[in-house]
């Protein structure tokens, strides 16, 4: 293993933790704010309840998402250094924005969301959610506008190996950004709503907080059933850009090696396990022609092979297969799942079906595993190539001595099982303890009616019951 190969490692082992929990956070802090808005409508101490329930949950995840997107990020100046001084005059500024607007919007209301509550009026604590919510969101724009360009870079001069922005408008709206962002927060907003959903079916499978997990589980499928189809379109439509852009890519997640016969389309592979050695595919279950319809909407329509370019430029075949396959059939479980709850809601067994709510509780991670191999997709898909066919990673690496990388990496995997593993045992903790009535009694001053006063050592133990 060389400084490339770790340096791969490192960030790609940063980003994998880094990236599941914004993808929790920008969905959460959406279902924050329609659980205010529904308390606010109508007074029902549930919402309220769900509301401080889920807000210290956002509370920790947020946390560690801030400490693993800084992590994230001095690594382009410890390992990639080479990027940030090619591309560090685009880069640069796009990480720049987030910051001053998302990341300050965040910051300047999540203090009011979290310790506001009787101490700010109701309109004002409301306004903080949203805001938030929209900070979360904002905050991914920018992201996805910088992880864009480096698939498809726009708007820029190159000048002695470094580049210039030309057009700042075509700089962030590049071609493959507005595809991948539609994409990317239809995915955080669907990994929340299965993992409400499926915190709702443990509630209900275990007969406790029955009002609140029946609210939970209704408006997860309600909302699955707007986000899921949605999704499945958006990615149609990515897909046939990066058809259109990184047609490589595509060829990688469909292990497409060589060009059929003419007007025979293309196959739809099922299974199969690529050769890389040999240009093709073993063990390969295919349907004729599906292929042609899915990736071109046309039923004799072709897509560049594996083949039509040299193999030191095509990426790692078999991870960006499998990792393809993974993410669809995640997303058809849950719209099958969605599709027969509202059948069994229909039919009013929806509560009294133990398979079908042992099906949420199952699902409930699936949005994390759907949103890894998409970045897996994305990611390794684009290799060797760090800035698409301008700079490869090989030239993106800093000059640093492997043992170097080698502490790092160890250090990172150490650190991040010590601090993540806590954090996410607390959030379990939290999860079992449930939705709890909050008291808003005469005898406890306006200092202690907070969200995160359920959380304070005087109320006992996390896990208590």
């Amino acid at each position: 293993m060389d400084t490339l190969l770790l340096s791969r490692i490192q960030f790609g082992f940063v980003i994998s933790f880094h990236v599941l929990f914004p993808a929790f956070t920008i969905g959460l802090s959406s279902w924050l704010a329609f659980l205010e808005w529904r308390w606010l409508r109508t007074r029902e101490a549930v919402w309220r309840d769900l509301y401080f329930f889920w807000l210290r949950i956002f509370a920790v995840s947020f946390g560690m998402g801030v400490v693993s997107g800084i992590v994230m990020s001095f690594q382009f100046g410890t390992n990639w250094s080479a990027l940030s001084i090619a591309a560090g005059s685009i880069l640069g500024p796009l990480l720049s924005y987030e910051v001053l607007t998302a990341f300050f919007l965040e910051a300047s209301f999540l203090g009011v969301m979290l310790f506001g509550w009787g101490r700010v009026s109701e309109r004002l604590h409301f306004l903080a959610t949203c805001l938030v919510a929209v900070g979360t969101l904002i905050s991914t724009f920018w992201i996805l506008s910088a992880n864009s360009w480096l698939h498809t870079p726009a708007g820029y001069d190159l000048v002695d190996g470094v580049f210039h922005p030309a057009d700042w408008m075509a700089v962030i709206f590049n071609p493959s950004f507005p595809y991948r962002l539609a994409h990317m927060v239809l995915a955080a907003f669907i990994t929340t709503c299965f993992v409400v959903g499926g915190v709702a079916a443990w509630y209900l499978r275990r007969g406790e907080h029955v009002e609140a997990g029946t609210r939970m589980l209704k408006l997860s499928i309600v909302f699955a059933a707007i986000t899921v189809p949605l999704q499945i379109v958006a990615g149609d439509l990515h897909g046939l850009k990066t058809g259109e852009v990184q047609p490589v890519k595509l060829a990688a997640m469909e292990a497409h090696w060589h060009e059929g016969a003419s007007g025979a389309g293309v196959p739809l592979v099922l299974f199969a396990v690529p050769n890389v050695d040999e240009e093709r595919n073993d063990y390969e279950i295919a349907i004729p022609r599906l292929g042609s319809v899915i990736l071109t909407h046309s039923w004799d329509g072709t897509i560049a092979p594996l083949t039509a370019v040299p193999p030191e430029d095509r990426p790692p075949v078999a991870p960006v297969f499998y990792a393809f396959r993974v993410m669809v059939g995640i997303g058809m479980a849950m719209l099958a799942l969605t599709a027969v709850s509202l059948w069994a809601w229909r039919r009013r067994t929806l509560l009294r079906s133990r398979w079908l709510l042992d099906a949420w509780r199952l699902m409930a991670p699936s949005g994390f595993v759907a949103v890894l191999a998409g970045w897996f997709v994305v990611e390794i898909g684009r290799q060797p190539w760090v800035i698409q066919g301008l700079m490869r990673t090989s030239e993106a690496v800093s000059d640093i001595d492997r043992a170097s990388v080698i502490v790092s990496l160890s250090a990172f995997a150490i650190a991040y099982a010590v601090v993540f593993g806590a954090g996410g045992g607390y959030i379990l903790k939290m999860i079992r303890k449930g939705p709890q009535p909050f008291d808003d009694g005469p005898d406890r001053d306006a200092g202690e009616r907070t969200p995160m006063r359920p959380i304070s050592a005087a109320d006992g133990p996390v896990g208590e019951d």
